[in-house]
């Protein structure tokens, strides 16, 4: 299945905090919209991977997605290595993407950080014809990094105010991480292990959902999701940008 857009997270439910809303409104708009986890979140407080992995799925379902799947590359372990550079590679050319998502490069999170090095490699690496010679290169027309952890100033915005309600869903889906409003870590069902971490903090939402408010202000929106772009956009004409 080729897609039209194609988002890797570093961890399941990272795609989800910084696009969830664009991904969304793009399964809605009929586009074939699909997210990769480059790792099961193994080393999370809180949540085992089988769990995690069914809270992905739960979540892509909500999302609209036509795929969801994992490349299982070790948690905390994700480094821009010759081999998952070809893994990245192999699974861009698996889906032959128009649009791939990545995570922006400065973040707390150090493989949130390496995450986003090692897939602009990967984009980079997809489209030699010399890498894996036995499949057919695909070079991305365009890749985009968006925001977890931190924000800058964005190249362009996306108008999500009518799919919020689905993003802060696909949010919950991933109950093992996220503390909602009213909720402590105690709260987290008894399978969980229910440590508190930045996660389970209801705070934590609140400031991403303040983020989207604050980025759809800037175009006169309820709630928007930022993107930064390293290439130089050009359009066919000015009607239509």
């Amino acid at each position: 299945m080729n897609l039209d857009i194609l988002c890797f997270g570093p961890h399941p439910d990272d795609a989800e905090i910084g696009m969830g809303g664009t991904l969304a409104k793009h399964a809605a708009m009929g586009y074939r919209v699909g997210i990769i986890d480059l790792t099961r979140g193994e080393m999370s407080t809180n949540g085992t991977p089988e769990e995690r992995r069914e809270e992905a799925r739960e979540a892509g379902r909500i999302l609209g997605l036509s795929v969801r799947e994992n490349l299982a590359l070790p948690d905390f372990g994700i480094d821009p290595s010759h081999d998952q550079i070809l893994k990245v590679a192999a699974a861009i050319r698996t889906f032959r993407p128009a649009v791939v998502a990545c995570p922006y490069w400065e973040d707390r999170h150090p493989d949130h950080v390496r995450a986003s090095r090692l897939l602009t490699e990967g984009v980079f690496a997809a489209g030699l014809r010399k890498v894996h010679p036995e499949s057919d290169p695909h070079r991305v027309p365009r890749t985009l990094y968006y925001f977890i952890n931190t924000d800058r100033e964005p190249t362009f915005l996306v108008d999500v105010s009518d799919v919020y309600e689905i993003k802060l869903r696909s949010l919950a889906a991933h109950k093992s991480q996220f503390g909602l409003p009213g909720q402590t870590a105690k709260d987290i069902p008894l399978n969980y292990r229910g440590d508190d971490t930045p996660l389970t903090d209801p705070r934590y939402l609140r400031r991403v959902r303040s983020r989207d408010q604050y980025f759809g202000s800037l175009c006169g929106v309820q709630f928007a999701e930022g993107f930064v772009m390293r290439d130089r956009v050009v359009v066919p004409d000015l009607m239509r940008m």
